[in-house]
């Protein structure tokens, strides 16, 4: 089960006690709400018209605390302490915990020295020792401990209740970012419209080649036709000649032929 669907059970079990609740039967319920291990959102609890009745009475201070445990952090405590109820160590390592998460809202890469000034932790090893143990295996956080730069990489955070006014930033902070995404959209699409307009023109280019590649080769073909023939015929020609000159020669076949017509002389004794 995850941190969201576990968190939405347990919300939903303090809702429905704090409607049925009023006045001092409200508070031990907000103790055991900011004390609770699973909860880690408040803005339900705190709408709860019952719980909203303490404004103004002698227990408008627990409507503080639960103000303090949706939106604040344990430095926040420290500056009005005096205005709230004393925590249990419970409730300490809750706000420590979500102070952890605040931080995370903002920076990615949360150093070592600012969370250790944030949490009131004296060295780099017990500050370790509640990343790993209260945050990570908690849940509610992810991340990576870089002892070389002495940093936590957050890669997850749950998120807190909305802080009063952040709704509007954080609606116009989407709608930046729509707007953003729409330039961006259409910034790609011009480029895909150009790289297909540049692979239609590389594919003429490509077949221009290739015909004028194929008329290379036809105009050579003729051309290497045309010298076999004239080399053929030079052959035939130099052939021609050669039969001539023995035909013409002093005593070859034509002079064998003469001498043959010749009348023959017999010599008697």
């Amino acid at each position: 089960m995850d941190i969201e669907q576990k968190q939405a059970e347990v919300i939903d079990h303090f809702v429905k006690q704090a409607s049925v609740l009023k006045g001092p039967a409200l508070v031990p319920l907000i103790v055991e709400a900011t004390s609770n291990p699973s909860l880690f959102a408040f803005s339900e609890i705190l709408s709860v018209p019952n719980v909203l009745e303490l404004e103004g009475t002698e227990n408008s201070v627990y409507v503080g605390l639960l103000r303090l445990f949706a939106h604040g952090t344990w430095s926040d405590y420290k500056s009005n302490a005096d205005r709230l109820p004393q925590l249990s160590a419970d409730q300490v390592l809750k706000l420590k915990q979500l102070t952890v998460l605040t931080q995370a809202e903002t920076d990615k890469v949360l150093p070592y020295s600012q969370l250790m000034q944030e949490l009131d932790v004296t060295n780099v090893r017990e500050l370790e020792d509640f990343l790993i143990n209260e945050c990570m295996y908690a849940g509610i956080v992810r991340g990576k401990l870089d002892q070389l730069q002495r940093c936590f990489e957050v890669q997850f955070a749950a998120g807190r209740d909305l802080r009063p006014g952040q709704l509007g930033n954080m609606i116009q902070t989407l709608s930046d970012w729509l707007s953003t995404s729409d330039n961006m959209l259409l910034s790609i699409q011009e480029k895909i419209k150009w790289a297909d307009g540049m692979s239609e023109s590389d594919k003429k280019h490509r077949k221009d080649v290739e015909d004028r590649i194929e008329e290379v080769k036809k105009s050579l073909s003729l051309k290497l036709t045309y010298v076999v023939a004239e080399v053929a015929t030079c052959k035939q020609a130099d052939d021609f000649r050669g039969h001539e000159e023995i035909y013409s020669e002093p005593g070859g076949v034509m002079d064998y032929e003469e001498d043959r017509t010749r009348p023959k002389r017999y010599l008697f004794a």
